[in-house]
């Protein structure tokens, strides 16, 4: 009491005063609720651990500090007035800076010659598990669609997919090379989830989704010398893979000779490559300004060379019910649709071209072939339909993608209802053809990068693969 009175007037109404608050806050729950919110603010920051590539401390990558080699467009054999900037930036060369290690000893991905899996290998440990489920799926018979789904078809099952039923869980993330992917494909099989991918370094990578607890199934390879332009994997030969890359190589990936051979060697670039769904001995794969060849493994050369465009030619694509007819897309503005069964090889004329404003990154087939979807730097996204391919709708779209990331390329799903395609919002926007419009945007707060190129599995419906610039690959599946 004696205390109570030495105290001012000032003080004992100050006391008051944080009493008084205390009993508020108190009330109010004030304590509590600051804690839930700094804690939720934690648990935000924790990113998700995500599976990665290992690279082995005895084979660092070449390609760890690209030099990049400015060429002039009259070395390039371009006209001055060439103002397409996107499609200049993607011919831009990243060559490896020398490597100053023991490892100079090795072959390197510029010898003319087959370069051993081993050599090639970048990853920490040993590739067997790789070769072997390779072999093993390709030694398995392969089952027709409705097998794995009650006798369903693959029209009946699409018919029923709900597009937010698609979902993107954390164990369906991975990095699976360094850098810029440049292609991503599905291994085409019934009964594996395996993902390859080829950056602009020249890094092959492979992602097998249904490797065991104890590995995370990331193996990496270094078998090009520059950017990965094409990958090529037919259902009937899984066990051979075919890589090609801007400075004129292509490679084939025998899993039961451990070899990446050298199949072809140009002083051009090739900027695409491809194969007919009913044809496992040729390759059709663009070269230079408008170039396109086709390469027979029975004579082991070219057969045929055209050329097509005025322009790099960005893609190629078989139209799956008459794999006779053919579609390209350019840098001069075109898509085109060729029979390849009457091109003149003085004047090739196509049976329908479209036109855009700028450059045309792709031009695909829709699984019933019945359509075509093309993308191009104009902001559009092209459908061509009819039954001459007559109708060309254009769908407004955001495609510039700027310097660092890869030109986005629409793709179709697993059947003609939809096609999927990146956005700059870290999303995938699916338009519809018959809405002529963006319908839905699948979306994950998972997504820490721009996915700008896809695959959907040939075999696995709501089963898509998107990629980024960073090297890591999204797979979109049912949830």
């Amino acid at each position: 009491m004696a205390s109570s009175q030495k105290l001012t007037e000032y003080e004992r109404k100050r006391l008051e005063n944080i009493r008084r608050n205390d009993e508020m806050m108190a009330a109010l729950k004030i304590h509590s609720k600051a804690t839930e919110l700094s804690a939720s603010s934690s648990a935000k920051r924790q990113r998700v651990v995500t599976k990665s590539y290992k690279v082995s401390p005895e084979k660092k990558p070449k390609t760890q500090s690209p030099i990049v080699i400015r060429r002039s467009l009259r070395t390039r054999g371009m006209p001055p007035e060439y103002s397409d900037f996107k499609a200049l930036e993607d011919t831009v060369e990243a060559t490896p800076m020398a490597a100053k290690s023991s490892t100079q000893s090795n072959p390197s991905p510029r010898d003319l010659g087959p370069l051993s899996s081993r050599d090639a290998y970048r990853g920490t440990g040993s590739d067997k598990l790789l070769m072997d489920r390779i072999l093993g799926v390709s030694k398995k018979p392969h089952e027709e669609f409705g097998d794995e789904n009650g006798g369903d078809s693959i029209k009946g099952v699409c018919d029923r997919l709900e597009l937010g039923s698609l979902s993107l869980n954390p164990e369906n993330i991975a990095r699976v090379v360094p850098g810029r992917i440049m292609n991503v494909r599905f291994l085409p099989c019934s009964n594996s989830r395996m993902i390859v991918v080829g950056n602009k370094f020249g890094d092959v990578g492979f992602w097998d989704v249904d490797s065991s607890m104890d590995e995370d199934g990331i193996y990496l390879y270094h078998p090009h010398p520059g950017p990965i332009s094409g990958i090529s994997i037919q259902q009937q030969r899984l066990s051979k893979i075919f890589t090609s890359c801007y400075f004129g190589f292509i490679r084939l990936m025998d899993a039961e000779k451990e070899v990446f051979d050298l199949v072809y060697s140009s002083d051009d670039s090739i900027y695409s490559l491809s194969q007919r769904p009913d044809n496992i001995k040729c390759l059709y794969f663009s070269e230079g300004r408008g170039g396109f060849n086709i390469w027979d493994e029975r004579v082991g050369k070219c057969s045929t060379q055209w050329n097509l465009h005025e322009d790099r030619i960005n893609s190629i694509d078989f139209n799956s019910e008459n794999p006779n007819i053919m579609a390209t897309s350019s840098s001069d503005g075109t898509a085109c649709i060729w029979d390849l069964r009457s091109v003149n090889v003085d004047q090739p004329k196509p049976l329908r071209e479209v036109r855009h404003n700028r450059a045309v990154q792709s031009a695909y087939f829709s699984p019933s072939g019945s359509s075509l979807a093309t993308t191009s730097t104009d902001d559009t996204v092209g459908i061509v339909t009819g039954v001459n391919f007559d109708h060309t709708s254009m769908i407004k779209h955001n495609n510039q993608t700027g310097r660092w990331i890869s030109s986005f390329r629409a793709i179709w799903g697993w059947d003609d209802s939809y096609v999927f395609i990146g956005n700059m919002k870290r999303g995938v926007d699916v338009i519809s053809p018959a809405q002529k419009r963006t319908i839905f945007t699948l979306e994950s707060p998972h997504m820490s990068a721009i996915p700008c190129r896809f695959d959907a599995h040939p075999f696995n419906v709501g089963m898509l693969a998107g990629a980024t610039s960073g090297g890591q690959v999204y797979m979109w599946t049912l949830g």
